[in-house]
């Protein structure tokens, strides 16, 4: 295991490696099969998207200051062999005391390819890495789509998925140790 073996530092303090400490890539393998886990990025695209400024041209004369409400779903899905589709859904809402400013619905999608990996790490991967991997594409739609609609770029925080990901499997842990129903997965 590369992990393992013996670190050297050259006379420039730089990290560096043996060549023959490297694993030899180019070795067939017994069986002749690839068995390295492998995901990779096929594609990346809106699935859906809608922005709605329902109050127009009023909504540009008021000022009181905007309640933004964001929400954030999660999806996967297998569409294919070795092929599966993570689905960011980002639902925004921005509201004055006159009324609704604008709604902005984005589904935005990434098709991944994945071999040789156990199945409860893909849904680990498509659940907190992947959204991680397209939250920054999703965060410049909608901040091109607010700005086309007339207001200021609506530029969202980083989010952690990794972290949500970790506390919705422990809450679902703890509600099946309780004899809670697990909740029904989006399809």
């Amino acid at each position: 295991n590369l992990l393992h073996r013996p670190a050297h530092f050259d006379e420039e303090r730089r990290y560096s490696i043996m060549a023959d400490e490297l694993p030899d890539t180019n070795a067939p393998l017994a069986n002749g099969e690839d068995t390295a886990p492998q995901i990779g990025l096929i594609s990346q695209y809106v699935k859906d998207l809608s922005f709605e400024n329902p109050n127009a041209p009023v909504t540009y004369q008021w000022t009181s200051q905007p309640q933004i409400d964001i929400q954030f779903n999660i999806g996967t899905q297998q569409v294919g062999e070795d092929v599966h589709e993570s689905i960011l859904k980002i639902d925004i809402s921005s509201s004055h005391d006159e009324g609704k400013a604008f709604i902005v619905d984005l589904s935005y999608a990434g098709l991944f390819a994945v071999r040789n990996v156990p199945e409860d790490q893909i849904q680990a991967f498509m659940l907190a890495e992947a959204p991680r991997i397209l939250f920054p594409f999703a965060r410049r739609v909608i901040a091109d789509a607010v700005r086309d609609g007339g207001f200021a770029p609506l530029l969202l925080e980083p989010i952690d998925f990794a972290s949500m990901y970790v506390q919705q499997q422990e809450q679902m842990q703890a509600g099946q140790a309780s004899g809670e129903e697990a909740p029904a997965g989006d399809a």
